[in-house]
């Protein structure tokens, strides 16, 4: 017969060896973990996403037990957190509400602006206006007209070239950052307040409503995601902290952030210059590049650019590298090839909102690490596309805006893909 002090002495043993031998993952019919922030189920993701969503939150938020510095989500804006583009919202409300000021010369407003783009506003908007004051674009149908179709298409009405010159095609678009050029002599909160008015007018508007913007025809509503604001709420109870990283300026992308529970700290977008407390042409840089015309921009590669230099801290030229895995946010969400760097850095999930951009997706479904997340958009989607992504041929834009081939980081091609995000 076993004595008492032997029994003890199995028993621990015992203990000790279950203590060393890893935790079976939960059934996938157990009830969550207390503590453990959620995804609502009720909120329609395709396939197996919000699943995998969960388990990229669980593995590194705050039920994973581990210590460290907080996980960092960044979510681009526009068609990613919401659908429709609320720049474009932005610059309608003005120009219906008489909101851009004269500038002195057409070409103050962006160092790429061309002689023909000059001349066009110039003779569409007329010279009656005193510098600095608001053009009459409400009426002025025209006027209205040249901005937008510069806006919209890097063109005049006429069809000729609105910017030219060199610039980086990885780190800017001029066409960018001209909106928040065309508002420089306003406050920033003047600006944050016309997109806040805009931003009533287009959450009143039922889904699938137009608006004219001289004769221009647009999206007439924006609507916030309801999957997305689930996804930033829960990834905020899980102990991330969520960003938005957008091409948008950044006194307007913060009318909306407010919206999912973010606040001016965590909202990044293109920076203006100001003096005496009033926007200028001149925007700030990113990475060392400095020069106040616009030469980086929270844009594809000067997305991961403000990220590591506001959120990470990572000084000068080495913002522009991608980071170690201690470095890099967890998890990025975007929609367009303009959001490519930042969502492809991910070390969790990258998740790429489908709107038929051929970089992004090409690495969505490529899918190199297991954790790419491919979604239609939530509201009205797009088709699914026709024949495949140019993934080994024109699929990525180079620096100097040339199509490439779309490489993994090892260097190989990617091989064409085809639509499968529904």
């Amino acid at each position: 017969m076993r004595t008492k002090s032997a029994i003890v002495v199995g028993l621990a043993a015992a203990a000790a060896l279950a203590a060393s031998v890893p935790a079976l993952a939960a059934p996938a019919h157990e009830a969550p973990r207390r503590n453990c922030p959620q995804l609502d189920t009720k909120l329609p993701w395709a396939g197996d996403n919000r699943a995998r969503l969960q388990k990229m939150i669980d593995e590194r938020g705050t039920c994973s037990g581990k210590n460290g510095p907080r996980p960092v989500a960044a979510f681009d804006w526009d068609n990613t957190v919401v659908k429709n583009d609320i720049t474009d919202a932005t610059l309608a409300w003005a120009l219906k509400h008489d909101k851009i000021l004269r500038p002195r010369s057409w070409k103050d407003t962006s160092a790429w602006l061309t002689a023909a783009a000059d001349k066009a506003l110039t003779k569409a908007c007329g010279t009656a206006v005193p510098v600095g004051r608001p053009l009459p674009t409400s009426k002025n149908t025209a006027c209205a007209d040249e901005i937008f179709e510069i806006r919209e298409k890097s063109q005049t009405m006429s069809g000729e070239t609105a910017f030219a010159g060199e610039w980086n095609h990885r780190r800017t678009v001029p066409a960018y950052g001209w909106i928040p050029q065309l508002f420089a002599g306003h406050t920033p909160a003047a600006l944050t307040s016309f997109a806040r008015q805009a931003r009533a007018e287009q959450l009143a508007a039922p889904v699938g409503a137009k608006q004219t913007v001289g004769t221009h025809t647009i999206a007439g509503y924006i609507r916030y995601y309801d999957q997305q604001k689930d996804l930033i709420r829960t990834l905020k109870a899980a102990g991330f902290d969520v960003y938005i990283v957008s091409a948008s300026s950044e006194p307007i992308a913060e009318a909306w952030s407010s919206g999912v529970g973010l606040d001016r700290k965590h909202t990044i977008g293109i920076r203006s210059i100001t003096k005496r407390g009033l926007l200028t042409p001149a925007l700030k840089g990113c990475g060392g590049v400095e020069t106040g015309r616009g030469d980086a921009l929270p844009y594809m590669d000067g997305k991961r650019c403000m990220i590591n230099q506001e959120i990470f801290k990572i000084k000068g030229a080495k913002a522009w590298q991608q980071q170690d895995f201690k470095h890099r946010i967890a998890l990025g969400a975007g929609d367009a090839d303009t959001d490519v760097t930042f969502v492809n850095d991910a070390t969790g999930a990258h998740v790429a909102i489908n709107r038929n951009k051929s970089e992004l997706m090409c690495r969505a479904y490529d899918d190199v690490d297991g954790r790419w997340v491919a979604n239609p958009m939530f509201i009205d989607p797009m088709p699914r596309k026709s024949g495949a992504y140019p993934c080994s041929t024109t699929g990525a834009t180079a620096e100097d805006g040339s199509k490439v081939p779309v490489r993994r980081a090892d260097g190989s091609v990617i091989a064409d893909q085809v639509d499968k995000a529904f």
